[in-house]
C-alpha cells in the first residue's frame, strides 16, 4: 500500500445528513483504517464532507481514543482551541517552514496519534510533508553510526526560552503562562519540579526551561526503531530569544555532530511525501512512526488538529 494509505469517499444514498451518512461510513471501516496506521504510519481520507471544527470534532470521536487536550501539553507552540478536542495546528506566520518533527518528542509527554483536517487549503504551498522515521533512522544509522548510537544511548536535552505573553510570530512563541496555565510562578516551578525540568528565569519575565533527558530514539511494537525526537525541527527555533539548534544536546552534555544532524535533515527531506491539502481531508498520523512539517504558503490556509492517545 503507498504511503499514506489512502480512501475515497464517494458519498452515500439519502436518508441520512451528509455528515452522518459519512461518519457512518468512516465507522464501518474503522477497523481497516487502524490496521493501515499501524502498517503505513499514516491514513488518508479524501472526499469527505466535513465543513469546520465541529464536523471535524465529530469525526475523530467516532475512533473513541482517548482526548489528549492542548491545553494540557507543554507544546511551544501558539494555537487557537476551535472545541474541546480541535485546535489550529499552527500560528506561525505563512513564510515560516515548520521542519519535520514529532509531535511533542520535546516534552515527557506526548500523544499517540494525531488527526489533521483541512478546513481551507492555502492558496499556494502549505503542505503538510510525512517522513517515516524507521526508515530514516535506518538510513541514518547507515551513514552515521556513531550518531545514531549516541542518540540512542544517551538521549537528549532540549532548552528553550519562553515569552511572558505569546508570540504568534514565531513557531515557538507560546507563553510559559499558556504553556503552564498558569501566571503564578511557584505552581510553574512545582509542576517542573514533579516534571523533571531545569529553570532559570530570565529579565523581561522569561522562562528558560530544559527537559529531563529524553528518548531520541524509541522502539516501536513490532522491533523497528523510529528516530523520534525535534532534533530536525530545532534547526528552525530560531527567534529573538532562541538560537535553533543550540538549544539542543545530548543528555550527557556534549555538543550534536552538526554534520550528522545536517545530514539527517536532508535524509528526512529524501524520505518525505508532501500531503497537498484539499477540502475536506483528514489526515491521522501514528506520531511514534511518523514525523511530520508544514511548508511555507501564501493566502489564507486552515488546517486544524486533534491529538490523542
Amino acid at each position: 500500500m503507498a504511503f499514506p494509505a489512502s480512501w475515497q469517499y464517494e458519498g452515500a444514498g439519502s436518508g441520512r445528513s451528509p455528515l452522518d451518512a459519512a461518519l457512518a461510513w468512516v465507522r464501518e471501516r474503522r477497523a481497516d483504517l487502524e490496521v493501515a496506521l499501524a502498517r503505513e504510519g499514516a491514513v488518508l481520507l479524501r472526499g469527505l464532507p466535513l465543513r469546520g471544527a465541529g464536523d471535524f470534532d465529530a469525526f475523530v470521536r467516532v475512533f473513541e481514543r482517548p482526548n489528549f487536550a492542548y491545553r494540557a501539553s507543554l507544546s511551544n507552540a501558539v494555537r487557537i482551541e476551535r472545541s474541546e478536542r480541535v485546535f489550529t495546528a499552527n500560528e506561525a506566520p505563512p513564510d515560516a517552514e515548520i521542519r519535520l518533527h514529532h509531535e511533542l518528542a520535546q516534552t515527557p509527554l506526548f500523544p499517540a496519534t494525531l488527526f489533521f483536517f483541512c478546513e481551507n487549503p492555502a492558496e499556494e504551498g502549505g503542505a503538510t510533508p510525512l517522513c517515516r522515521s524507521d526508515r530514516l533512522f535506518e538510513a541514518l544509522q547507515r551513514e552515521h553510526p556513531g550518531f545514531t548510537r549516541d542518540c540512542e544511548r544517551h538521549g537528549l536535552l532540549y532548552s528553550l526560552v519562553m515569552p511572558p505573553r505569546d508570540d504568534a510570530g514565531s513557531g515557538q512563541g507560546r507563553s510559559w503562562r499558556s504553556t503552564f496555565g498558569t501566571g503564578e510562578r511557584a505552581a510553574v516551578e512545582a509542576r517542573m519540579r514533579r516534571l523533571g525540568y531545569r529553570w532559570e528565569w530570565l529579565p523581561g519575565d522569561c522562562l528558560r526551561a530544559t527537559t529531563p533527558v529524553l528518548p531520541a530514539v524509541r522502539g516501536l511494537p513490532d522491533g523497528r526503531k523510529s528516530f523520534f525526537n525535534q532534533l530536525i525541527a530545532t534547526l528552525g527555533w530560531t527567534d529573538a530569544r532562541n538560537e535553533g539548534g543550540r538549544r539542543v544536546c545530548l543528555g550527557d552534555g556534549r555538543p550534536l555532530d552538526a554534520e550528522a544532524l545536517g545530514r539527517a535533515s536532508a535524509l528526512a527531506e529524501q524520505h518525505c511525501v508532501d500531503l497537498d491539502w484539499q477540502r475536506g481531508d483528514v489526515a491521522w498520523v501514528d506520531n511514534l512512526l511518523v514525523m511530520h512539517g508544514r511548508r511555507s504558503f501564501r493566502g489564507t490556509r486552515s488546517v486544524l488538529a486533534s491529538l490523542a492517545g
